[in-house]
C-alpha cells in the first residue's frame, strides 16, 4: 500500500506544510505525521477525506506509487483523468524516462512494429526501443514515434516517422483527428478517425488516399490511440499534378481570350 508515501508526495508537490493539510482535514499535525510515516493506519473515513482533498480516488492513493510516475502521467491525474474515478479499465502505459526523470520519445521502427503489437505494455520490451527528444514538444505530455508503411496516407510518404501524443480517454478523440491506432488484429495503423465510441462502441478509420475505403473497428479491439503531432520524412512530397494542370489550363484560356479580344478590336 502506497498511502503514506503518496500523501506526503502530493503534499510537497502542492507546496503545502503538514499544518496546512492537517488544518484543512480537521486533524492534528501529529496525526498526519503518523500517517505519512506509516506509524498510524488510516480508517475508511480518513481515506475518503484524503481522496476528497487531493481529488484522487482511494484506489489511486493506495494502489499506485505516484512517486514513480513520470511528469506527464502526474499532470493527467491532476487534470482529473483518474481511471479509477471514471470507472474504466486501467490501461498500463509502459514508458521510459531519462536521467532527469523526463519522458523519452520511443521510436517504433518498421522492423519493431510486429513486436510492439504484443510488447506494447511490457516495460522490458519498451526500454530496449531507441529513444530521442524533440525539444519543441511539451514536457507534460507523452509522445511516441512510429514508422508508417504504404501509400494510404499520401501525401505523407511511405516510411515516414509519425509522432503521436498518448491519449488516455478515447472519448476525447475528435472527428477528423489523424491518429496512430494500435489494434491486436491490424497492428499499427495511421488513419483519420471518426469517433463512434459513445453511441456504437466503434471508431471509423479513413485514409487520406481516397483509393482506400473507410472501415470500422470495435473499440474493444483497440489497445492504444496516439494523436498525430508531426511527421519526419527524407522524401519530398510529390508535385501536385492536378494543381499544375489547372494552372496550365488557365494560362491557355487567358491566351485564347486575348486572341478573341484582339480579333474583335480589328
Amino acid at each position: 500500500m502506497y498511502f503514506n508515501s503518496n500523501i506526503k508526495f502530493l503534499r510537497k508537490r502542492k507546496g503545502r506544510t503538514q499544518d496546512d493539510v492537517a488544518f484543512s482535514l480537521d486533524m492534528k499535525r501529529s496525526t498526519l505525521s503518523g500517517y505519512e510515516n506509516e506509524v498510524a493506519k488510516p480508517s475508511v473515513e480518513v481515506l475518503l477525506a484524503f481522496s476528497d482533498y487531493f481529488k484522487l480516488s482511494v484506489d489511486t492513493l493506495i494502489k499506485i506509487d505516484l512517486t514513480s510516475l513520470p511528469e506527464s502521467q502526474l499532470v493527467q491525474l491532476e487534470r482529473g483523468y483518474d481511471v479509477y474515478i471514471k470507472g474504466s479499465s486501467l490501461r498500463v502505459l509502459a514508458t521510459t524516462v531519462d536521467n532527469e526523470n523526463e519522458e523519452n520519445i520511443e521510436l517504433v521502427s518498421e522492423k519493431a512494429k510486429a513486436g510492439y503489437t504484443s510488447g506494447f505494455s511490457d516495460p522490458e520490451y519498451i526500454k530496449v526501443l531507441p529513444t530521442f527528444k524533440l525539444p519543441f514538444l511539451s514536457r507534460e505530455r507523452k509522445y511516441r514515434t512510429f514508422q508508417i508503411s504504404g501509400d494510404s496516407m499520401l501525401p505523407i510518404p511511405d516510411k515516414s516517422f509519425v509522432t503521436g501524443e498518448y491519449i488516455d480517454n478515447w472519448n476525447f478523440v475528435k472527428d477528423g483527428q489523424p491518429c496512430i491506432i494500435l489494434t491486436m488484429d491490424d497492428g499499427i495503423v495511421f488513419k483519420i478517425v471518426e469517433n463512434k465510441i459513445q453511441n456504437e462502441g466503434k471508431i471509423k478509420l479513413y485514409s487520406l488516399n481516397t483509393l482506400y475505403e473507410p472501415y470500422e473497428i470495435d473499440v474493444k479491439d483497440v489497445k492504444e490511440i496516439w494523436k498525430f503531432v508531426n511527421y519526419i520524412s527524407s522524401e519530398m512530397p510529390d508535385r501536385n499534378i492536378e494543381k499544375d494542370e489547372l494552372v496550365s489550363e488557365m494560362k491557355a484560356l487567358r491566351q485564347e481570350v486575348r486572341a478573341i479580344q484582339m480579333k474583335l478590336n480589328i
